[in-house]
């Protein structure tokens, strides 16, 4: 079973994708900011990674560039937020981000990109 880690400070937020995510079959947890969220990843690997962009402690860019410099198994990474700018879908990007959703995401699309980060079968 593929294991996903939702990071985001507001619980609605992880309680959505959760629900969306369980019901597609993966395993979740969840982290409420970016230090939260390392400490998980150094305990044990994940599979794609759902990030949001404002956090306390330790915000979305910041946890991916930590994350990016570790000897650890890599995987996708996926940025999603309000913030709608070019400028910050660039910044998600170059902070080790794969792909970039808008909030809020609908839950066909949520899959969608979860299934081609995963590598996963479409039909």
């Amino acid at each position: 079973m593929k294991r996903i880690l939702i990071v985001d400070d507001a619980a609605t937020v992880r309680m959505f994708h959760r629900t969306i995510l369980e019901k597609a079959g993966y395993a979740v947890e969840e982290a409420v900011n970016g230090i939260e969220a390392l400490e998980k990843c150094l305990q044990t690997p994940f599979d794609l990674y759902l990030v949001d962009v404002n956090m306390p402690k330790l915000d979305g860019y910041g946890f991916l560039q930590e994350l990016r410099g570790l000897d650890i198994p890599q995987a996708p990474a996926v940025m999603i937020s309000t913030e709608a700018e070019d400028s910050d879908r660039n910044r998600a990007y170059a902070a080790g981000a794969n792909a970039y959703l808008i909030k809020p995401s609908k839950p066909d699309q949520l899959l969608l990109q979860v299934r081609l980060m995963l590598g996963e079968s479409l039909s």
